[in-house]
C-alpha cells in the first residue's frame, strides 16, 4: 500500500462542529465513525498516512454554491469579511483539538519532516497545522508567533474572501482567477514573517495578482495545496498555465484537488465524477510543472468528491488508477508524500 501524506483537509472544521453539538469528536476520530471523510481507521484503510490540517473558519451563514444556470454557469459572490475576535475564539477551539487529539492518541502534532517520517513510521497520523484564511490573526502578527507556538506550520493568507492580508477568489464558472486586487500592506508583512520563522505559504484562494505578489517577495518554494488546472476546468480556484510555469520554476508544488467541481470540464457538483477526470489533470499537471512538483490534496471534508473514492479509505483507489495508467513507483512516492515533505523541508528551513 502506498502511504500518502495529504496537502488538506478539513477535519478540524468537521471535529469542531461535532464539538458544537455536544459530540465526542476525538473518541469518534479514533475509533471511527460514518461522518465525513476522515477518521483514523478509514485513514489507515486507505494508507493515508497525515496530511496539512487546516484551521478554517467557517461562514456565520450555511455557504454553499450558487445553482447553475442552464448552461453550468455559477458565479458565488464572495463572503463578506470575518470579525477577528469571533474567528480567533474559533481557530483557537480548532488549535485546541489538534493537540487534545495529540494528547488521546490519535494522532502526532508535527513541525519537522524528520517527525512526519516518524511518525508514519510508527503507523501514527502525521498531522500538521495548517491555517485557511488567516482571520484569526492580527495586522500585528502577534496572534502569527502565538500560533507558530502552538505547531502551525502552514497558512494560507485567504480564504474564498476577503480579509485585512489580500483578497480571495470567489467560487465561479467559468472564470479567471484574476478576480481583484492582491496582497495588501499587511499581507505583504505576513509573507516576510512566514518567511522568517519558517511557515509555508499556501497559494490555494488566492487571486492571480495576489499569487503574483506572493511570487515577488517571498524565498519559498510557490504552493498551492489543493488547485487543479484551469485550461482543463476553468474555475477561478484553479491555475493558469502561466501560474503552473512560476510554480515548476519556483520548484513548488501543485496538491490535486479531489473537489468534483474543480475536476469535471463542465463544472458541476456531480459526485458521479470519474477518475479518469483525475488521472487528465494530474497527467497536465506532470506534463507541464514536472513529476516533482506534483502531489495530492485532497480537500476531503471540504468538498464533494467521486463516489469512487468516497472517503479516506478510498484513497488507494486512484494510486491503483494512476499505476494501471502507467505511473511507476518511484513516480507514485514523488506523488504520494516525497515532493510534499521536499517543499515542506524548504519551507521550514530544514
Amino acid at each position: 500500500m502506498d502511504m500518502v501524506f495529504d496537502g488538506h483537509n478539513d477535519l478540524l472544521l468537521r471535529l469542531w462542529r461535532e464539538r458544537q453539538e455536544g459530540g465526542n469528536p476525538l473518541q469518534d476520530f479514533i475509533k471511527g465513525t460514518s461522518a465525513g471523510h476522515i477518521d483514523a481507521p478509514r485513514a489507515k484503510r486507505g494508507g493515508l498516512a497525515g496530511g496539512l490540517c487546516a484551521i478554517y473558519i467557517p461562514s456565520p451563514h450555511d455557504f454553499s454554491l450558487k445553482e447553475p444556470d442552464a448552461d453550468g454557469h455559477y458565479a458565488t459572490p464572495l463572503d463578506p469579511p470575518l470579525d477577528r475576535h469571533s474567528s480567533l475564539d474559533i481557530a483557537l477551539g480548532m488549535a485546541a483539538l489538534a493537540h487534545q487529539l495529540e494528547q488521546a492518541g490519535g494522532w502526532l502534532l508535527c513541525r519537522s519532516t524528520s517527525e512526519i517520517r516518524a511518525a508514519m513510521a510508527e503507523g501514527v497520523f502525521a498531522a500538521v497545522l495548517h491555517m485557511e484564511g488567516c482571520e484569526a490573526i492580527d495586522a500585528d502578527l502577534d496572534a502569527l508567533d502565538v500560533f507558530y507556538a502552538a505547531g502551525l506550520r502552514s497558512l494560507g493568507p485567504v480564504w474564498s474572501r476577503n480579509n485585512i492580508f489580500g483578497h480571495g477568489v470567489p467560487f465561479a464558472y467559468p472564470s479567471s482567477p484574476d478576480t481583484g486586487p492582491g496582497l495588501t500592506d499587511a499581507g505583504v508583512a505576513l509573507v516576510k514573517a512566514c518567511n522568517k520563522l519558517g511557515i509555508l505559504i499556501d497559494l490555494a484562494h488566492i487571486t492571480e495578482k495576489g499569487f503574483w505578489d506572493v511570487a515577488r517577495i517571498s524565498d519559498q518554494p510557490l504552493i498551492a495545496s489543493h488547485s487543479n488546472v484551469h485550461a482543463l476546468t476553468p474555475v477561478a480556484r484553479n491555475l493558469t498555465d502561466r501560474q503552473l510555469d512560476a510554480i515548476r520554476e519556483s520548484r513548488g508544488l501543485v496538491g490535486l484537488n479531489y473537489a468534483v467541481t474543480m475536476l469535471r470540464a463542465d463544472g458541476r457538483d456531480n459526485p458521479d465524477t470519474p477518475l479518469s477526470d483525475m488521472v487528465r489533470h494530474l497527467d497536465r499537471l506532470v506534463e507541464r510543472v514536472g513529476i516533482d512538483c506534483v502531489a495530492l490534496g485532497s480537500d476531503f471534508d471540504g468538498a464533494t468528491i467521486p463516489n469512487a473514492i468516497a472517503d479516506a479509505a478510498g484513497n488507494q483507489r486512484l494510486l491503483l488508477t494512476l499505476r494501471d495508467h502507467g505511473y511507476d513507483q518511484d513516480a507514485l512516492d514523488k506523488i504520494c508524500r516525497e515532493n510534499w515533505l521536499r517543499v515542506l523541508a524548504s519551507a521550514w528551513h530544514e
